[in-house]
């Protein structure tokens, strides 16, 4: 599986597996917790209707992986300011991870906020995600405790930015147009 082609919108036959997919992935952090996000996580169809992009990683006809890029302000924006664009419940499957998939996803968000105009790229993780965080870090975001939240039920989310310009969004991700 090569990375250029790997990461595309959702097709609608895709929204189930995404959300099973979703909910397995965030009960091994949210656990007795989820069953409040379940119905949010599966719901791409919703994300979709409000002017987000769900996009998903395949492979061998399979989702392996999936994220919802937020392109500002609206009912699934969680820390973004009018200029931002921000990442939502990114995923790859356990037996996936490892691969270079997570990377993609966020690199095709990347690539469609500098796309925007968007100044930068923001979202929230909770401390347990070790793994996303230090992906995050690898792709140039930066940790932005003044902008901290919690989610629904108290647990924290931490929030990270990736400023975003076609200089440094070349040099990070190449010089792909949106897919």
């Amino acid at each position: 599986m090569t990375q250029a082609g790997m990461v595309r919108s959702i097709r609608p036959e895709e929204h189930a597996e995404l959300g099973e997919l979703a909910v397995r992935v965030y009960r091994q952090v949210l656990a007795s917790d989820l069953e409040t996000y379940a119905e949010v996580l599966r719901d791409a169809e919703g994300r979709l209707a409000t002017g987000c992009e769900v996009l998903v990683a395949h492979d061998d006809g399979r989702v392996v992986g999936g994220v919802t890029y937020v392109p500002g302000p609206g009912p699934y924006a969680q820390l973004v300011d009018d200029d931002e664009a921000e990442i939502r419940m990114l995923v790859v499957d356990p037996a996936s991870q490892g691969r270079g998939i997570g990377t993609a996803l966020v690199q095709a968000c990347i690539v469609r906020g500098e796309a925007a105009g968007k100044r930068s790229l923001v979202l929230g993780t909770m401390p347990v995600m070790v793994a996303a965080q230090q992906l995050y870090l690898r792709l140039g975001f930066v940790r932005r405790p003044e902008r901290d939240s919690h989610i629904p039920g108290g647990a924290p989310l931490w929030c990270y930015s990736l400023p975003l310009d076609r200089a440094t969004t070349n040099s990070r991700v190449g010089t792909r147009s949106p897919t």
